[in-house]
């Protein structure tokens, strides 16, 4: 089996350890951003968004959940995305975690599942060997990357906020993604709720948005997967995604989901200007380049998952605002 396909041991957790220790959020609005995948556009967004907050009264908490780094293979751009990002709060994805730990065996550590074509993972293999020679030069950010946590339990508004990467039982797990809850159910993800007593559990990794609603032991609980900040989601829309978690109702455009809870839970568009990102995208990875090939058309012209389908994946309830 090539490198990319399977998940290390280390990589690995329980579920039932990640609600211990949580910190209290003291935040009105909880900005969760996950897959940056090194776009300054992106993250200048996302931070004006915050802004924007603010400046509505609101206290705002922005936690990025892993893969900040990918595309920014460039010394001066990775050292401007791990700066700004580690002055937020961050967790690990599995990117950061290779990036910081070269030479492990994992690859791009991505445990892509099997129905992610070889050509994929190999490509991805050769963007982390390249990241990683350019991390190189970055000693200092490297040992910050890897003091980073690998799931975050965090207080809000009384509840439990369990925020990950991957899922429950790994840091590159596939549990969570699109795929996997489209064919299988929410059969998995109830258990993952019974055996951590969260309420709420926000992921990425999976690159494709899902969100679900549902009662577990008598509890309301939500789960979000935001896909990507730093790449579109869904059909004919350029827009990253992030999950917003407030006291306040999400701002117009985002994808609410029906809660019972004593908050709002959303994923909100990310805006970022195409054709400077392109720019800077194509200078970084030229045509025929790894990345490119992977995911050019998808920076482009987003995936295959359409709004309808989003809102029949959320639910009678869901809705966009």
């Amino acid at each position: 089996m090539i490198e990319g396909r399977t998940c290390p041991l280390h990589y690995r957790y329980r579920p039932g350890d990640l609600v211990r220790n949580p910190l209290a959020c003291d935040a009105d609005v909880l900005y969760v951003v996950g897959g940056l995948y090194g776009n300054p556009l992106a993250l200048d967004e996302v931070e004006a968004m915050a802004e924007r907050e603010r400046a509505r009264g609101q206290r705002v908490q922005l936690l990025f959940n892993g893969d900040f780094n990918w595309f920014n293979a460039d010394d001066e751009l990775f050292r401007n995305i791990n700066a700004r990002v580690l002055d937020h709060g961050a967790i690990t994805g599995n990117v950061e975690y290779e990036l910081a730990r070269p030479g492990d065996g994992a690859g791009c550590g991505c445990a892509y599942p099997e129905f992610v074509d070889d050509g994929v993972v190999e490509r991805s293999n050769r963007i982390m060997a390249r990241l990683q020679s350019v991390a190189a030069n970055h000693s200092d950010l490297q040992d910050r990357l890897a003091g980073l946590p690998r799931y975050r339990c965090l207080l809000f508004g009384g509840l439990k906020v369990v925020v990950l990467h991957g899922d429950p039982e790994s840091l590159a797990g596939w549990g969570l993604s699109h795929e996997v809850v489209e064919s299988q159910g929410v059969e998995a993800l109830a258990d993952w709720f019974h055996e951590t007593g969260a309420d709420v559990i926000v992921s990425s990794h999976t690159c494709l948005p899902v969100m679900r609603s549902l009662t577990v032991d008598g509890r309301h609980r939500l789960f979000l997967n935001n896909g990507s900040a730093g790449m579109g989601n869904l059909a004919g829309d350029t827009a990253g995604l992030a999950a917003r978690i407030a006291v306040s109702p999400p701002p117009e455009g985002a994808f609410s989901l029906p809660s019972v809870l004593p908050f709002s839970a959303a994923l909100v568009p990310v805006h970022f200007p195409l054709k400077s990102w392109v720019t800077l995208f194509d200078r970084l990875w030229p045509a025929g380049s790894d990345a490119a090939l992977s995911y050019r058309h998808r920076i482009l012209n987003g995936t295959g998952l359409t709004v309808k389908q989003l809102i029949h994946d959320i639910g009678a309830g869901g809705k966009v605002i």
